[in-house]
């Protein structure tokens, strides 16, 4: 294998490494991300439940017309 051909295939190789470990950062940082929105999401439902539960059933009360 000419020096060349070595030289080019590392060159590819380490531009592929490069490419994973950004890919890799990208993921972590996504993860990190979803799981934060989970945690929000998580809060706002259990907001909405509390307010929710302080407001009359809509079966309970009479249209203002009766």
């Amino acid at each position: 294998m000419s020096s060349d051909r070595l030289d080019q295939l590392e060159i590819h190789v380490a531009e592929q490494q490069q490419m994973l470990d950004d890919l890799s950062e990208v993921l972590t940082r996504q993860t990190q991300e979803i799981e934060a929105l989970k945690t929000r999401l998580s809060q706002s439902d259990g907001r909405i439940a509390e307010l929710e539960a302080g407001l009359p059933a809509p079966g309970n009360e009479k249209p203002p017309h009766y």
